[in-house]
């Protein structure tokens, strides 16, 4: 349709014979205008897009560097967290290493405790058997000396009588058992 418009507005001019020039065509001011707004327009759209590109650059650059602290910050964690669980394992093997020395301490305290109670066990039975060996040979020793006794009076009795001797042969026998003593 513009150029129907534009063949019209040509036939006219060409109808009343002048040419007035292509600043009085209203199509040239229409385009100038045209190419002013766009020219506007573009310029302050440019701004805007530039201004939203500069400001979305500077949010993915502080992400950037927030990501690369926060990065940092986990390399040292983990570097942290690696020092730590190698100190830990340190220590528990060392507190192994100590807990196996004290139980083969413990081993032989126990092993040494043991020979000594044996060996004191043993003394104590070896005690009792020459306590009874004592009081069995002091039992014999007495019931010889009471079958002596018994057997020196039957004998006496026998041989002697019954008059002053007996009474002599009874103080003998009486005095007996504390000269045996």
């Amino acid at each position: 349709m513009g150029s129907a418009f534009a063949a019209d507005k040509a036939a006219q001019a060409a109808v009343e014979g002048h040419d007035a020039g292509v600043f009085a065509n209203p199509e040239t001011w229409v385009a100038v205008a045209f190419v002013l707004f766009v020219v506007l327009l573009g310029k302050i759209l440019w701004t805007k897009i530039a201004a939203l590109l500069d400001k979305r650059a500077a949010d993915i650059a502080k992400a950037l560097r927030e990501a690369a602290q926060l990065r940092e910050e986990a390399m040292k964690a983990k570097a942290d967290a690696e020092k730590t669980l190698a100190q830990a394992t340190s220590e528990a093997e060392s507190i192994v290493a100590l807990a196996r020395a004290e139980v083969q301490s413990m081993q032989a305290r126990a092993a040494q405790n043991l020979q000594s109670a044996i060996a004191l066990r043993e003394q104590q039975a070896l005690d009792r058997i020459a306590q009874s060996e004592v009081a069995a040979a002091k039992q014999v020793r007495d019931t010889a000396i009471d079958v002596a006794l018994g057997a020196t009076r039957a004998l006496l009795r026998e041989q002697v009588g019954s008059g002053r001797t007996g009474a002599l042969i009874d103080d003998a026998i009486a005095e007996l058992p504390r000269r045996q003593h």
